[in-house]
């Protein structure tokens, strides 16, 4: 079942998601060459905590932590551990939060340090792809028409999309209906109406779409072990333009004084 939201309800996902980019933001000021992804994590849980919220991915279905941090070939669901970040690795973070009955869920993803300049245009891509796929996700439009646009662009670009892997709406649960694939057809799907809440998150590979799943369970990564990127916000359809509900715009503030980052556009 799909739930369409009140604007209430919606100010309430907008508030949950906010507080994910700002703790994505807060994240961003200790990535660096030489940190360990579980650190990021615990910097991350208390973040949450002291802002009263509750961490959505700990415990979520087993997950044993607060962020996913997937680096470099990884896609999605990477297990924070004490390995290090190194100089010219990519990191994504995926958070979600939990407060007032509502979740938020977004996700960026960081250059760490000297990367190079083709791994860096795999993240611009990226990030234009959400940026494609929110301009598509109008009221009267359909779930196929977001798909679209963010699989022509990535493909047009010469990079290749996640299939396994999708989008979804947000609310009361982590996880609802309806699903939102980063390919599709325009016309295609559950129509976009008023008052529903989607997380609109492109998963883009270097190389070949096809994906791995770790021994751990929970990580995927490229087959080919090529670099993938990842971007996500959560957005309220409306009868126009769609309502974006989280925000990259702390994130990219520190990422730019971050020594140990480099910016994309």
């Amino acid at each position: 079942m799909i739930y369409l939201k009140t604007q209430e309800e919606i100010e309430l996902i907008r508030e949950s998601s906010l507080l994910v980019s700002k703790t994505i933001a807060e994240v961003g000021k200790e990535i660096r060459p030489g940190v360990t992804t579980l650190a990021l994590d615990k910097l991350a849980e208390e973040f949450i905590r002291d802002n009263g919220g509750e961490p959505a991915f700990l415990d979520y279905n087993g997950f044993p932590n607060s962020l996913c941090i997937s680096v470099n070939s990884q896609v999605v669901h990477g297990i924070p551990n004490h390995n290090e970040l190194k100089d010219g690795d990519i990191c994504s973070v995926d958070c979600g939060v939990l407060k007032n009955g509502f979740y938020g869920d977004s996700a960026f993803t960081f250059a760490i340090g000297e990367v190079n300049k083709k791994i860096l245009r795999l993240m611009e891509v990226t990030k234009e792809c959400l940026l494609k796929g929110i301009e598509a996700a109008v009221g009267g439009a359909r779930i196929g028409d977001v798909s679209y646009a963010v699989q022509h662009h990535a493909e047009s670009n010469g990079y290749s999309v996640v299939r396994e892997l999708v989008g979804h709406g947000v609310g009361r649960k982590l996880h609802e209906k309806p699903e939102v694939p980063n390919y599709g057809r325009r016309g295609q799907g559950v129509v976009l109406r008023e008052g529903l809440v989607i997380a609109i998150e492109p998963m883009i590979n270097m190389g070949v779409k096809n994906v791995v799943y770790e021994r751990d369970g929970w990580t995927v990564r490229t087959a080919d072990n090529l670099p993938s990127a990842h971007f996500e916000h959560t957005v309220a359809i409306t009868r126009g333009q769609a309502d974006v509900l989280s925000s990259f715009e702390e994130i990219e503030r520190i990422v730019k004084l971050n020594k140990y980052n480099q910016i994309i556009n």
